[in-house]
């Protein structure tokens, strides 16, 4: 029985299909895959003995066979904002950090999809700190599972709204995210619209057109940050491999429902990107394409290149958007005092 103990498998590392087929190899009821799923992501439980609607004897057989995973919380952290920090650490002792952003009528969770990150953005503090290795889909939904838990046994609202912007490039993990997209958004699932879920990528254009056809609807947002292909290949490695112009092809061949939009991620950079030149020239990239540009003024990490913008140059650009009709919210940066504003994610590794 201790050797069956020690070789227990994570029963969250199984899709919710392969959980059904193991379940029926054990010669379980039909029903109890479905049962245990819920309590697994509706009711986040920890332990096999909380499902109460399962009998004695099965919560044994499952005990011995499966663990539930749980990321541990390593530390929490408050902004003056309200915006909170979480570093969580991995069963590999890897650890990640997520951020919960609260509104007048959502509560956001921007969640981590890679340990680190190997695009290498150069205003990125988590591309700077290198890549360690892929998240697992069920790495990816322990951190909405997780904090759901905290926030509601605080006896706070819980998370409305998913966004994959945390660490690393969630199309660069796409099969993994993929799964855990799918956990998010089915009824046995976490049960979330697709609506309420946001992708966010640098712009990995062969697999923003996988995503296009996955039939999984979540928003898409494209990080563009530059204009020309040299100011771009200077920031973002990635556009040497795919250029402004082959990027803006796969955005406007991207399946958008009625109403809907793309979401263009703009980082303002002073003396870089940010003239009103620039965002001239971004209207007339843009042109054709249904979308909104959030401008996000650059958050400063210690040995960076780069400065914020003048308040006066974010306007100033920002003016040229809204006087062609574009949707250019210029985005606060919450939680910049305890490092979780976008582009301040990292590892923090104290493995021993």
């Amino acid at each position: 029985m201790l050797l069956v103990a020690n070789f227990r498998i994570n029963i969250k590392s199984l899709t919710p299909e392969e959980i059904r087929i193991r379940f029926a190899e054990l010669g379980l009821k039909k029903f109890r895959a479905d049962q245990v799923l819920k309590w697994l992501y509706t009711s986040s439980v920890q332990l096999f003995e909380e499902m109460t609607n399962v009998a004695k004897a099965d919560h044994e057989m499952l005990s011995s066979i499966f663990t539930i995973s749980t990321p541990r919380i390593i530390s929490a952290e408050a902004s003056i904002d309200g915006t909170r920090k979480f570093l969580l650490e991995l069963e590999d002792r890897h650890r990640i950090e997520c951020v919960v952003i609260p509104d007048e009528n959502r509560q956001t969770l921007c969640i981590s999809s890679q340990v680190g990150c190997q695009q290498g953005c150069r205003f990125c503090l988590t591309g700077n700190s290198g890549f360690v290795r892929n998240l697992m889909f069920y790495e990816i939904v322990d951190q909405v599972l997780e904090i759901s838990r905290i926030l509601l046994r605080e006896g706070k609202r819980g998370i409305t709204n998913i966004v994959l912007m945390g660490m690393g490039e969630p199309l660069a993990n796409f099969e993994e995210v993929m799964r855990a997209l799918r956990i998010m958004t089915t009824e046995n699932g976490l049960g979330y619209s697709p609506r309420r879920i946001t992708v966010s990528t640098n712009g990995l254009v062969p697999e923003i057109a996988k995503l296009g056809k996955s039939g999984i609807k979540v928003n898409l947002a494209v990080s563009l940050n530059a204009t020309s292909d040299e100011v771009r290949d200077h920031i973002m490695p990635v556009n040497r491999r795919y250029p402004i112009k082959d990027l803006l092809e796969a955005c406007r061949r991207f399946p958008l429902e009625p109403r809907r939009r793309l979401t263009f991620e703009y980082v303002l950079l002073r003396g870089v990107n940010d003239a009103a030149g620039d965002a001239e020239r971004l209207v007339k990239l843009l042109r054709g394409i249904k979308c909104k540009v959030n401008l996000i003024p650059f958050n400063p990490f210690l040995g960076s290149e780069f400065e914020m913008p003048d308040p006066e140059a974010v306007r100033r650009f920002q003016k040229v958007l809204l006087n062609n009709h574009y949707t250019a919210p210029v985005r606060e940066s919450r939680g910049r005092d305890i490092s979780a504003a976008c582009g301040q994610l990292r590892e923090k590794v104290t493995m021993t």
